[in-house]
């Protein structure tokens, strides 16, 4: 924390504060963690002491769950390698380390790992085999259209104490973003910075997969924001050209300017001033970070129906090709869900492509019509 910014928390202090909503709000937002540093750092002895201690105790409590997790992760990748199968981890433990240096200032409840798709089934045998369950039971019929139309399996092991989710995407496939695989595996380093030793995706890369990540989410938490800040402080040599070309081919550049946005506006992030002002050439860019903001401190929890999110995710594409794939793949790409409502063999598969926008239109349809 610089000293401009402690004399901020300092001048802070000196209002009325209703600690009870400030530690709700820090809790939602992810970043309680980060709360208790920096009030620690900045005049602790102008905080309630009660509050103080109870700000401590989560931290510490959250501290012991990401070392556990952040092991478990450790455990599950090495065993994946011992089998061959090659395997990236990110949010969670590895974006701690490389963000922050210090994976007990980041919230995280689950391990995201990244595999390929060729992968998939052996690592989903190796997650059963040591004792964790999947959310989704694939089978030798459903194996094949499971991994072309998800883009993660979710596993809770035997104790409930870890979920892990297997990827094979970033993002799911409705979303019409797709990193080709060798952006994600091409070029890997190690990344160690606080004592951890992982599989990593290229700075750049991982700037543009914060950015797609937080619009998936529609910035719902302060959380995103400050990893997206953090992320951008603790990289300095960014190649920032390449990250705006590369985003530009995938689609996702109005997407990049929205995380830019926020965290320049909201937490004075070292965004480089050319970056900015191709940034604020787009108006669009401007209205949905008033959105976003205005979204971020409200009472809810941020959730909303799918109509208000295609809305939001149709206005982060900048390219009307990707809109209309968007809806497109919304309909028709089939998920468990359709499945599950009615078990078909594998020869007739195809027929989940006209059942599931049946059930879509039953789902929400009159929602429409009430709306």
């Amino acid at each position: 924390m610089g000293c401009e910014s402690a004399e901020r928390i300092k001048g802070l202090l000196q209002k009325d504060i209703n600690w009870v909503y400030l530690s709700q709000l820090a809790l939602r937002h992810g970043v309680l963690p980060l709360l208790y540093r920096n009030l620690k750092a900045a005049q602790p002895d102008v905080v309630p002491r009660e509050f103080m201690d109870q700000l401590q105790k989560y931290f510490l409590v959250n501290a012991g769950r990401n070392i556990f997790l952040t092991e478990e992760l450790r455990n599950l990748l090495d065993l994946f390698e011992a089998h061959g199968i090659p395997g990236i981890p990110y949010k969670g433990p590895a974006l701690a380390d490389s963000a922050y240096g210090d994976i007990t200032l980041r919230q995280f409840n689950d391990l995201d790992i990244l595999v390929q798709k060729q992968d998939v089934v052996r690592a989903k045998n190796i997650m059963v085999s040591q004792g964790y369950r999947p959310n989704f039971q694939i089978t030798d019929g459903t194996a094949e259209p499971y991994i072309k139309s998800q883009n993660e399996l979710s596993f809770t092991r035997h104790d409930g104490r870890a979920i892990v989710e297997l990827q094979w995407e970033i993002v799911p496939r409705y979303f019409s973003v797709s990193i080709p695989c060798e952006y994600l595996w091409n070029g890997e380093h190690p990344s160690s910075k606080s004592g951890l030793s992982f599989r990593a995706i290229s700075p750049e890369v991982e700037l543009i997969i914060l950015c797609v990540h937080g619009t998936k989410e529609r910035w719902t938490r302060l959380l995103w924001v400050c990893d997206l800040a953090e992320f951008i402080r603790v990289n300095q040599k960014l190649d920032w050209e390449r990250i705006i070309e590369l985003s530009r081919a995938l689609g996702s550049l109005r997407m990049l300017f929205l995380g830019m946005f926020l965290a320049k506006s909201l937490l004075d992030a070292s965004v480089p001033e050319k970056v900015m002002q191709q940034v604020e050439v787009d108006p669009m860019v401007r209205r949905m970070a008033k959105q976003v903001r205005k979204q971020l401190f409200q009472s809810t929890n941020g959730s909303s129906g799918i109509l208000k999110k295609s809305m939001f995710y149709l206005k982060a594409r900048e390219r009307m090709r990707d809109q209309i794939q968007y809806c497109l793949r919304l309909a028709a790409t089939t998920t468990p869900g359709d499945w599950t409502l009615l078990q078909l063999p594998k020869t007739f598969f195809p027929l989940y492509y006209l059942i599931r926008p049946i059930r879509l239109t039953a789902k929400y349809g009159l929602k429409v019509l009430r709306g």
